[in-house]
């Protein structure tokens, strides 16, 4: 249910359309008495001797009663004629200062409409480092507006050393740690093929291969997840269709039922980055799937998007656990188990690049288990 939308600007105006009014009417309430205080009584217009001792000369000329009663006659006439002209110019002026109200408020909102928008387009950025290097530029007298802006100012700015410091963090830790991990391999895979290397040294040297396999996933995960949440540069022509065909012919469905629906979808984006989206969510039906399941992956157009749809059979998954499955290093019930497969970061990836390219990916519960994850993207005519 959608609120009607009462702007600021509209309640003030309607403040000070309705303070005029009110003291205009008040201003001709007091006007007309002290008007009808101030008039004069028939004794003070005629003299006591005319009212008392005056008789009409002749039978056409008018008594005093009836000049009497033509005097309060002209005066009540006078006090209408004052109330009703008064209300009349009072309604016209009203209108006229209620119009100034409503450009006089639009002017002093300005400034706040400038800070709503440089805070929309913040939040509407698809790359949040991008969006807070956005300041907002106010000029004037420094009164509370100007206050406000410029706090806001320095909470961007605060922001934005803080997301970039996070982010050269990550790409140094991630770059730095790649170089021992690649070492422990090359070392691990000598001595696997030593020819006097006993069963125990090999299957040590296997499973040690697979975590150091697993941590190098990891890191190569962290640097894409950094990658993909910054704003494209370059975008080129792609088809999710090709895509899909493509990626579903390099997986092994590892007994599964693999299926592709491929209709014409076109975007435009980073090919690398979209071929990791589709890989990742043909990986992750795969991965968490059930014993003879089946995955399907279609592709298409919807309205003004171009969509990718990823099914498959697999455990039940409660539609509130849905929306933390694309956070970081999270997964079905929570577990970071070292023995659960994967990184925790194959929807997150999948999530931020579709951001990155102006879409977005959502998850829906099947009934009987599994997932139906859709990507939606800004529809190409190229």
């Amino acid at each position: 249910m959608t609120r009607s939308r009462f702007t600021l600007r509209a309640r003030l105006t309607l403040v000070y359309g309705g303070l005029f009014l009110l003291a205009g009417l008040v201003l001709l309430g007091l006007t007309y008495w002290l008007v009808a205080e101030q008039l004069p009584e028939n004794d003070q217009v005629f003299g006591k001797s005319f009212v008392s001792e005056g008789t009409p000369t002749s039978e056409e000329e008018p008594t005093v009663s009836h000049v009497e009663t033509v005097v309060s006659d002209v005066w009540e006439e006078a006090l209408s004629v004052l109330l009703a002209q008064g209300a009349i110019a009072l309604a016209a002026v009203g209108a006229l200062a209620v119009a100034i109200g409503w450009l006089l408020a639009g002017r002093m909102l300005a400034p706040l409409q400038r800070i709503t928008d440089t805070a929309g387009r913040i939040a509407e950025a698809p790359a949040a480092d991008r969006g807070l290097h956005e300041r907002i530029r106010l000029d004037g007298p420094r009164d509370e507006v100007r206050e406000l802006a410029e706090t806001f100012n320095v909470m961007l700015e605060r922001l934005d050393h803080s997301f970039d410091g996070q982010r050269r963090f990550i790409a140094n830790a991630s770059h730095e740690l790649r170089t021992p991990l690649t070492l422990t391999r090359a070392l691990l895979e000598v001595a696997l093929h030593r020819p006097n290397a006993s069963p125990e040294v090999r299957q040590l040297g296997e499973t040690l291969l697979e975590v150091n396999a697993r941590h190098e996933r990891l890191i190569d995960g962290l640097l894409l997840l950094m990658r993909s949440d910054r704003e494209l540069t370059e975008r080129a022509y792609v088809d999710l269709a090709d895509l899909a065909e493509h990626v579903a012919a390099q997986t092994d469905a590892a007994g599964r039922e693999l299926t592709v629906e491929a209709g014409e979808a076109p975007t435009t984006g980073d090919p690398v980055l979209l071929e990791r989206l589709v890989h990742n969510l043909v990986e992750n039906a795969v991965r968490y799937n059930a014993e003879g399941g089946w995955v399907k992956v279609w592709t298409g157009v919807r309205g003004d998007r171009s969509v990718l749809e990823v099914s498959n059979t697999g455990p039940v998954v409660a539609a509130y656990e849905t929306a933390a499955l694309f956070e970081p290093f999270r997964r079905l019930g929570g577990e970071r188990l070292a023995t659960t497969p994967g990184t925790g970061l194959g929807l997150s990836i999948v999530r931020a690049v579709a951001r990155a390219h102006g879409g977005e990916a959502d998850a829906v519960p099947r009934e009987g288990g599994g997932l139906t994850v859709t990507v939606a993207l800004p529809l190409s005519s190229a």
